[in-house]
């Protein structure tokens, strides 16, 4: 089995790929890595225990990562992040406070010993900024070679980002890390706007955690708030993307996709600074080490998705 670790800025998707990659039988979650995006890191290490608490998932530890981007000394969560995901970055749902608190151990140092751990057995699914992995890169660049995978949530290469014509929110926070990842030989597959923008949950998929338990009611009240804020600013996806749990899909699901491989980098001056594009010197690379997703099996993310979780909170007492 496959062990896992999570990198996530923990708003409401990456509350979803929490859940998504507790309640599956396929990998392993070994812990989790909190960064800033969504909301600053203290918010998100605290969102991912109290959430990871409220599924009866106690045992997974979590790890306090960066708190800013390689280039930067601070980080302030923007105006958009707060209304998409709400001031505590879970839709503004009170959830039980963790008993179980961080690890003292630095994200970093955690990522880099599970690497030497588990070599090829080890998954990394981040779903924030690319700060972590660059900072473990340029601390053990052996990685590259060493693990199995890492998929990312971040990007555009067939679509417009999301907060420019050029960037997607992840790739943004700190383009100069995620140049640093794309640009490494890891193994890389890229689950960008490309595929999450075409995989959507409705308030019909939410309502079967509502009946089933108080932690599918908070989850659905989570997403709901998440699907709302979506008919305001995407109105014509009818629901809300499924950016994060996608990257876990592809994770344990990567039929569900379809993939190009493709030597990747990303701009990181200019009026493009964020873009994720192909190496022109680099193109007809036989086995490059990125794969981007292009295309998906629309329904099949949110379907299995709902399926994990609603037996996920069934079981939690």
């Amino acid at each position: 089995m496959k062990k896992l670790i999570l990198d996530v800025d923990t708003g409401i998707d990456d509350a979803m790929a929490l859940a998504y990659s507790t309640g599956t039988k396929e990998i392993e979650l070994i812990g989790v890595v909190g960064t800033y995006g969504n909301v600053n890191i203290s918010q998100a290490v605290q969102n991912s225990l109290n959430i990871l608490g409220m599924i009866g998932k106690t045992d997974v530890p979590v790890y306090e990562g960066a708190s800013h981007a390689m280039s930067k000394s601070s980080f302030t969560p923007s105006e958009a992040g707060k209304k998409i995901h709400g001031q505590n970055g879970v839709g503004g749902v009170d959830l039980p406070q963790a008993e179980r608190t961080k690890e003292n151990e630095s994200g970093i140092d955690f990522i880099i010993n599970s690497v030497k751990k588990y070599g090829k057995d080890l998954v990394i699914a981040a779903t924030g900024s690319m700060t972590n992995l660059g900072i473990v890169l340029k601390n053990y660049p052996e990685m590259a070679k060493e693990i199995g995978q890492i998929v990312i949530m971040g990007g555009a290469l067939t679509v417009p980002g999301n907060v420019s014509p050029f960037a997607e929110a992840n790739i943004s926070q700190d383009p100069e890390a995620a140049k640093l990842l794309f640009e490494s030989e890891t193994p890389i597959i890229m689950v960008g706007l490309d595929v999450t923008m075409r995989s959507i949950l409705t308030q019909e998929d939410t309502q079967r955690w509502r009946k089933v338990s108080k932690a599918g009611k908070d989850y659905a009240d989570m997403v709901d708030y998440y699907i709302h804020v979506h008919d305001e600013t995407a109105p014509a996806i009818n629901g809300c993307p499924l950016h994060d749990p996608a990257a876990i899909a592809a994770v344990i699901h990567p039929e569900f996709f379809d993939m190009l491989p493709l030597a990747m980098t990303v701009e990181t001056e200019g009026p493009s600074v964020g873009r994720t594009i192909g190496i022109t010197d680099k193109i007809r690379e036989k086995a490059p080490n990125v794969k981007v997703c292009i295309n998906v099996k629309e329904r099949a993310v949110a379907e299995d998705m709902c399926n994990v979780m609603a037996t996920l909170y069934a079981n939690v007492k």
